[in-house]
């Protein structure tokens, strides 16, 4: 066993029954205590389905990112020693390159496709944080790790730090835990920002991409507050009437094969169907993000009565 997957292996036997022990802690304190929360066993059991799976998928194919990784180690422009300085700057580098790929994943449909299945429950748990996909290596936002190799921090630290950030992310998913201290709240990702994130409201789309320092959001002018007197719908703007775990991983790169390859299409057309935002459409029969929120902004405008 190579490093990397000792570090991956390591990361995954520790955090694992940390989360299902979260999940079961919620899942009490919502039926029994009176926590805010909502409780469906079915969903649940999609969301530990699709994020026990996508443990084999996605580590069956790490070597596309693993191997661009460790080839471009002999091409660093420096070499940077382990100390507790270079390790938190790589966190904090890491976090920073994780806010660029949430935000692509939002923007670029071809990425969309993955990260959809992030968000295709209508609820907010623990349970969620795992309903990840099976094709992360896939779309090339991966490779965003590279320059912080190139830079000349080990891959070996660069992959901690990610898996790290991820374990973190976990526990920004539930109801179950309001707002924090307003420092907090102005620093780092939390259970209230990210809420905001997973909500289907026009208000709060393509908002608080963070995933454990929020100043990236702020600092970039994608952060949106939560709004204690409108509350968060979760899930798509389209949410899917499914629980079958295949048909959730991937049927929207069924439906972006079928807008590709449709009829009557120019290549500008089919190449937009892969790199525009979701809901982009060539005849512009749809809404995008950025529509709906276009749309949404016009109606408060309004004066009553016009």
């Amino acid at each position: 066993m190579t490093l990397d997957h000792l570090v991956a292996a390591k990361v995954t036997l520790i955090s694992t029954p940390i989360f299902l022990l979260c999940i079961l802690i919620e899942t009490l304190l919502v039926r029994y205590f009176g926590a805010k929360g909502s409780l469906h066993t079915k969903d649940d059991g999609v969301s530990i389905i699709l994020g026990v799976t996508s443990i084999f998928a996605n580590g069956a194919t790490a070597f596309i990112t693993l191997g661009a990784l460790f080839w471009v180690q002999q091409y660093q422009l420096f070499h940077i020693p382990l100390t507790a300085f270079s390790l938190m700057a790589c966190f904090v580098l890491d976090d920073l390159r994780f806010y660029i790929h949430h935000r692509i994943a939002h923007r670029c449909r071809w990425v969309w496709a993955m990260h959809m299945v992030h968000h295709s429950s209508q609820r907010y748990c623990f349970a969620v944080a795992l309903r990840q996909a099976w094709t992360k290596h896939f779309t090339g936002t991966m490779f965003l790790t590279l320059p912080l190799v190139l830079l000349g921090f080990s891959p070996v630290i660069v992959l901690f730090c990610g898996a790290l950030n991820a374990t973190i992310q976990f526990f920004l998913h539930t109801e179950s835990i309001g707002k924090l201290h307003p420092w907090i709240e102005a620093v780092f990702n939390t259970p209230s920002h990210h809420r905001v994130h997973h909500g289907s409201n026009p208000e709060d789309l393509d908002a608080n991409y963070a995933g454990t320092l929020i100043i990236w959001d702020r600092m970039f002018g994608t952060f949106v507050a939560e709004d204690d007197a409108v509350p968060v719908r979760f899930g798509l703007v389209k949410n899917l009437d499914t629980f079958n775990p295949m048909k959730i991983a991937f049927i929207e790169y069924w439906q972006v094969a079928l807008d590709v390859f449709g009829k009557n299409r120019s290549l500008k057309d089919r190449l937009l169907y892969l790199l525009a935002p979701p809901g982009w459409s060539h005849d512009g029969s749809r809404l995008s993000s950025a529509d709906i929120k276009r749309v949404h902004q016009q109606s408060l405008n309004l004066a009553p009565g016009e």
